[in-house]
């Protein structure tokens, strides 16, 4: 189009100018003139060819002559129109068009190659400023990992001159002391009513480190009941199973400490129903190959299971058992020897196992009866020998008996008056069992006993807010097994015990479980003030009282085994010696002894800009078992009443006492590393020390994996350089091996692959005997977090070391509207109740207390839902401390992109954690989550600093 305008422009410039041109004029005026000539047609264009066309042509030539300004296109046209060129004249210019080609040709492939150098050129730039730019970051990582190592060079330091400085030697594990001989006979004189622990007990024999062996007598080898007795053989099964399970049994007797003999309870056969005889053969008792004749360090066990009456209880109240520990449910004030003899419950419950169904919930707090009692006033007999003199001591405790009858018998009218008063409070008070009672003999008391069957008395006692407990009427009786099974079923149904009486009266443990926790005590006499003292208590000091008293009966009541096991410690508790260590789980390697696994030369670094975050250390574990021998001491009450578990000696305890600050300055404890010296500090000094309460330590990582293996490398390989990590434990929940040429990354700290016997989520849980450290570091395999935020997280959770210190938070509501249940909630709140253990701090101990302390029946939810671990152990956490847990920075979840899909992605996911909910609760007897509004963010984010300072962490 561009030529073809070209042509068309330049014809219409021609005709322009021969308009102009006077030979042009005057060709057109003689052709004007030839037309109007009439001269024939043929002689006219002859004229016209001979005279007007040589006019043109001159005229056409001499105007390219002249004008050099047309242009390339018209000159062309006007050729092309004009000048017939001759044949030689067209094949110059063509071979001149095909040379400009060529050189067209060869210039478009030199510019394509200028083209291709200057791409390459182009990447070869951009290659090299990548370079120059990981070359800048890796001399800044370089210059942060030398800062590092100074800081660790001066940790080192800190050390050695710390250990140089010591003046005491590491203590290690002192050696085992045990007898190596059987007592000996040695005759004994003294009166036994005068025995305590410090004159009739071989301490010679319960070394501190002995261990505390315990040796049972078996009852079937040594019968101490004379022919037609027998004892209970529940009893001689059970107690000999149970005893098989504690720690402390040993088949040696010359190394034994104590020697138990099983007493009770003892039964006659119909036959010989009428034997003159007493169950008990004192020869028989004297005659046990280890009594040593004054049956020092022996235990007699006199347990009740069936027959309550005083007759079963006095059953060694006038035997002379020497310098043996009586422990029974029913003792005489004279014959009951202070911090020797010991008060058990009856054996009322199974032999063993969970016990959380029978127990009643614990809400609501006011139940539908205030108070209730059912018991009857009953004759009693009381064993007696013909030859007994009566004192007069035991006269006045007759007379006092007298004047105790009187006194129950106004207890009995105003409880009536007091029940059918004008008050809103209802009072189940039952008094009468039996149409008429029964005449009372000479030789024989009134006293309480129990009234209706077991699961009646059940039903009205999960109904009472309060259990009416009456101290004996017979004076002389400091302990009944009536009374005793009274305080057992109160507990177990959730009833507060309120002891009238409880002023003269021995609860079963009383040396070591704090009953003013779980029970009211009143003198009979201020009988009239129990009404107003019952309403005075508010609703948050009865669900602790309630949840004290569940949790004694659990511990201390609740089955056979339970019993056994609560009195041999009471006894080890006397003389000092710390348990058994709790049972840790083997560490056992997924791979075989001969395999080496492969090693990676990959390395990822944190995502988060150069920053220092801590020295790096070689691994370093925490003390352990340094208490041993002073936990007892300075905690004691809270081992039995707190932590409920004095069965078991642990490492370390979140509940550790904490030394002062001035320790950590003027020296009481070493390991301390004060910020900046004590002087404090910001960013800088901040990340070259702990810091904090409590000496150093590191941490251990616990990673939960299942057939994900490349993301199990990834996220391992994510840990190099990661400041405090004493090791990582990857537990193999997978039944397949790892694949041979899996290549796993050097990060720096060893990497212990265990191996579990089952897939379960409860393998997260394991006190494996691999992780040396209190602090424990939970995370998924998906897990994606920074150092920064773990660093934080670890800060953090030791300042709260008794709770649970983490990142993804969730909460707990009640299903008002639609199912009155509790709903696991993972909406954002400005409250929160839970912290996933897929990323989040616990200790050490909690791990123990979830393995063997939790109901089993929770971790068989967890196994059948393969869900709701996390849930059972925020649990299990705000049930030991009733504290909530804490949240540290803004996470609230976690992404992992490529990973494959996850059980929580499952729609049935959430519809079993509510489930979990609810049946944990169940099983606690109530919700023990508690609910935060806190989260924990760095001390000076946010805040503004001089520029000379840096914050502590940059980004949280």
């Amino acid at each position: 189009m561009t030529v073809i305008g070209g042509v068309e422009g330049g014809n219409n410039n021609l005709n322009h100018h021969l308009h102009q041109n006077p030979a042009y004029q005057a060709g057109r005026e003689f052709a004007v003139w030839l037309a109007r000539a009439k001269l024939p047609r043929a002689i006219v264009i002859a004229l016209a060819c001979l005279c007007i066309l040589p006019l043109f042509i001159h005229y056409y030539l001499s105007q390219v002559e002249a004008s050099g300004h047309l242009d390339v296109f018209q000159t062309r046209s006007r050729l092309e129109t004009f000048q017939d060129f001759s044949a030689k004249s067209a094949v110059e210019l063509k071979a001149r068009i095909e040379e400009m080609l060529r050189i067209k040709t060869s210039v478009n492939n030199e510019l394509k190659d200028l083209e291709t150098k200057r791409r390459k050129l182009h990447h070869e730039v951009s290659s090299l400023t990548q370079q120059i730019d990981e070359l800048k970051q890796e001399v800044t990582h370089q210059t942060m990992e030398l800062e590092r190592l100074k800081i660790s060079v001066i940790q080192a330091q800190e050390s050695h001159r710390e250990a140089v400085e010591r003046n005491t030697p590491e203590l290690a594990a002192p050696k085992r002391i045990i007898s190596e001989y059987v007592p000996e006979y040695t005759p004994f004189h003294s009166n036994s009513k005068n025995c305590r622990m410090f004159n009739c007990f071989d301490h010679s024999r319960c070394a501190l480190t002995s261990g505390f062996p315990v040796y049972l007598y078996d009852p079937e080898d040594f019968p101490i009941v004379n022919d037609g007795w027998d004892i209970d053989g529940f009893l001689k099964i059970y107690i000999k199973q149970t005893l098989g399970y504690n720690p402390h049994l040993t088949n040696d007797p010359a190394e034994a400490c104590i020697y138990i003999v099983l007493v009770g309870e003892a039964l006659t056969s119909s036959y010989k129903a009428n034997n003159s005889r007493g169950p008990l053969s004192v020869s028989k008792l004297h005659s046990l190959p280890y009594w040593g004749g004054d049956g020092r360090n022996h235990i007699l066990l006199n347990l009740a299971r069936r027959d309550l009456s005083a007759d079963s209880g006095a059953l060694l109240n006038n035997v002379d058992t020497g310098r043996a520990i009586v422990v029974q449910s029913t003792f005489f004030r004279e014959r009951f020897r202070e911090g020797f003899d010991l008060v058990v419950p009856p054996i009322l419950g199974p032999p063993g196992g969970d016990v959380w169904s029978e127990c009643a919930h614990m809400l609501p707090a006011r139940r539908k009866f205030l108070l209730s009692f059912q018991g009857e006033m009953k004759a009693m007999k009381i064993l007696s020998t013909t030859n007994q003199i009566i004192d007069d001591a035991e006269l006045d405790i007759e007379r006092a008996s007298m004047d105790e009858n009187n006194l129950d018998m106004f207890i009995i009218q105003h409880l009536k008056d007091m029940s059918s008063g004008p008050t809103s409070d209802k009072f189940f008070i039952q008094f009468e069992c039996v149409p008429a009672s029964e005449e009372k003999r000479s030789n024989e008391v009134l006293d309480w006993s129990l009234c209706g069957t077991e699961s009646s008395r059940k039903s009205i006692l999960r109904e009472s807010t309060f259990a009416l407990i009456l101290a004996p009427s017979n004076v002389s009786f400091l302990s009944t097994a009536v009374m005793q099974a009274r305080l057992y079923e109160a507990l177990r149904s959730g009833a507060i015990p309120v002891i009238l009486g409880g002023d003269r009266v021995a609860l079963s443990y009383k040396e070591v479980v704090a009953w003013r926790r779980a029970a009211i005590f009143l003198p009979k006499a201020r009988v009239t003030e129990m009404h107003f003292m019952l309403r005075a208590v508010p609703d948050n000091d009865l669900l602790t009282m309630r949840r004290q008293g569940r949790l004694v009966w659990e511990r201390y009541f609740g089955t056979a085994q339970s019993v056994v096991d609560t009195i041999v410690a009471v006894i080890r508790d006397r003389l000092g010696i710390p348990p058994r260590p709790a049972p840790e789980t083997p560490s056992i390697s997924v791979f075989n002894s001969s395999f080496v696994p492969l090693r990676s030369d990959t390395i990822v670094q944190d995502n988060v800009g150069e920053e220092s975050l801590g020295p790096l250390e070689p691994p370093y574990p925490s003390p352990s078992y340094r208490r041993n021998y002073t936990t007892l001491l300075v905690q004691g009450h809270e081992i039995w009443n707190e932590w409920v578990d004095p069965f078991n000696l642990y490492p370390h305890l979140p509940f550790d006492t904490v030394l002062p600050s001035d320790a950590k300055h003027i020296g009481s404890e070493l390991g301390f590393r004060p910020i900046g010296k004590g002087a404090g500090g910001a960013g800088k000094e901040f990340s070259q020390a702990l810091g904090g309460n409590h000496p150093r330590e590191q941490f251990t990582v616990v990673m939960l994996t299942y057939e994900r293996e490349q993301v199990l490398i990834n996220s391992l390989a994510r840990l190099y350089g990661l400041p405090y990590l004493n090791k990582v434990i990857v537990v193999w929940n997978s039944p397949k091996p790892p694949v041979e040429d899996l290549r796993w990354p050097d990060i720096g700290v060893p990497i212990i692959v265990v191996k579990t016997k089952r897939n379960s989520l409860n393998n997260r849980f394991l006190p494996f005997d691999a992780i040396e450290t209190e602090a424990v570091l939970s995370v998924d395999d998906d897990a994606h977090l920074r150092h920064d935020e773990i660093m934080f997280g670890f800060r953090v959770w030791r300042e709260h070391r008794d709770r649970v210190v983490g990142f993804p938070a969730r909460f707990h509501n009640w299903d008002q509207n639609n199912h009155n249940s509790w709903n696991y909630n993972s909406n954002y709140s400005c409250e929160l109740s839970m912290i996933l253990t897929g990323a989040a701090f616990i200790h050490k101990h909690y791990t123990y207390l979830y393995t063997h302390w939790l109901p089993q029946a929770i971790r068989d939810k967890v196994d059948e839902y393969m869900n709701c671990e996390d849930i059972a152990m925020n649990f299990l956490v705000s049930h030991v401390t009733r504290k909530p847990p804490v949240k540290v920075t803004s996470r609230w979840t976690f992404r992992c992109p490529g990973c494959p899909v996850s059980l929580s992605e499952d729609d049935s996911h959430f519809q079993e954690r509510h489930k979990c909910m609810n049946f944990f609760s169940q099983v606690f007897g109530y919700m023990p989550l508690l609910t935060t509004q806190y989260r924990a963010d760095s001390v000076l984010f946010k805040t503004r600093i001089p520029h000379d300072k840096q914050k502590c962490f940059k980004y949280i």
